[in-house]
């Protein structure tokens, strides 16, 4: 059976880079008894995959990872026994069985939300609302991105696909593919100079509030959530 595990991860833990995750995780399986899946060969390993790897420093409300198992029982007792042998900081959220045939949350990967605030004292020395609004009616926004290659300009706005204030600070729905994954902190180093200004190392807090999935409906593209595929156990 293929499950799909929901979490959060905040607080301290957003420290904890994407390989040490995975481990943790792979412990708290055995110590929550989930019956997982092994791998067959000499060197056997847990059956679990992530969605798009959340970067060392962010908040998020929406991590997504894989499983196989042998046997579940159902998803609010998965939930339950795997939250009560979580470290403060991470919060398992859902626990969906999945079709057979549904793609692996990594390929499923279509687009990320994010809240972006500026950090208390390291706010922009411009009007954010009144340049928000410009920078939102751009049709081109070029940035130099940094490759193993050396440097290249790339025009991102065709990858922001919502663009918005909220009371909270900025909301970005961005491209999060594995083809495209564009980092909201070069939207926001974008709008800063866009008003001839630097964009400090520590200015931004972000927060991942979900990753999401493209579909299809009426003709038209919208975005769901990775655990909107499936269903409760």
């Amino acid at each position: 059976m293929k499950v799909r595990i929901k979490f959060a991860k905040c607080g301290a833990m957003v420290f904890i880079g994407h390989l040490d995750m995975m481990r943790y995780f792979q412990k708290a399986m055995r110590r929550a008894g989930i019956d997982i899946s092994y791998s067959q060969g000499f060197n056997p390993h847990q059956i679990m995959s992530f969605a798009a790897p959340l970067g060392v420093g962010l908040c998020s409300n929406g991590e997504y990872m894989d499983i196989q198992v042998e046997s579940a029982t159902t998803s609010e007792q998965m939930r339950q026994a795997l939250n009560a042998v979580m470290v403060e900081g991470v919060e398992v959220l859902s626990v969906k069985r999945l079709p057979d045939d549904a793609q692996n949350a990594m390929a499923s990967v279509a687009a990320a939300g994010y809240t972006v605030r500026f950090r208390e004292g390291h706010e922009p020395p411009f009007d954010v609302r009144e340049a928000f609004e410009a920078f939102r009616e751009k049709q081109q926004i070029l940035i130099t991105k940094k490759t193993k290659k050396g440097e290249k300009e790339l025009d991102i706005a065709p990858s922001i696909y919502e663009m918005r204030l909220t009371d909270d600070g900025i909301y970005l729905l961005v491209d999060a593919s594995s083809a495209g994954n564009i980092k909201p902190g070069l939207v926001i180093q974008a709008l800063y100079e866009q008003n001839q200004t630097q964009l400090g190392e520590f200015d931004l807090l972000i927060t991942r509030e979900d990753t999401y999935v493209a579909r299809e409906e009426d003709g038209k593209v919208v975005y769901l959530p990775l655990d909107a595929i499936g269903e409760d156990i």
